[in-house]
């Protein structure tokens, strides 16, 4: 997640305040997709962004784990595609594992 992302997100935070806030990822891989999850929940591991060392606890989702909440119609026109050449179960895992690692209580 780049620093501009980053800065956005804590200032959406802060301003609706993070039990008010949640991110939802289209990124194509797991990794890059788990990474973004962890900088959002517990801070940029890589020290360098706005988040270094700010831990907002945000819930985050990829776009492909909320298929029931979206409109049928919007899904197949907007995600669909996505959906057929992404590996999704590697992606959902990715992102339940973060989330089971990172937002204990």
């Amino acid at each position: 997640m780049d620093m501009a992302n980053q800065a956005r997100i804590k200032e959406i935070a802060e301003k609706y305040g993070s039990e008010n806030v949640v991110v939802v990822l289209g990124g194509a891989e797991a990794e890059s997709a788990g990474l973004t999850a962890e900088t959002v929940i517990a801070g940029d591991p890589t020290y360098a962004g706005p988040l270094t060392n700010i831990a907002l606890k945000l819930p985050v989702y990829h776009i492909l784990e909320l298929k029931e909440l979206v409109d049928p119609q919007v899904y197949e026109d907007q995600i669909s595609m996505m959906e057929m050449v992404l590996e999704v179960d590697e992606i959902v895992a990715e992102m339940s594992n973060i989330r089971d690692e990172l937002m204990k209580d």
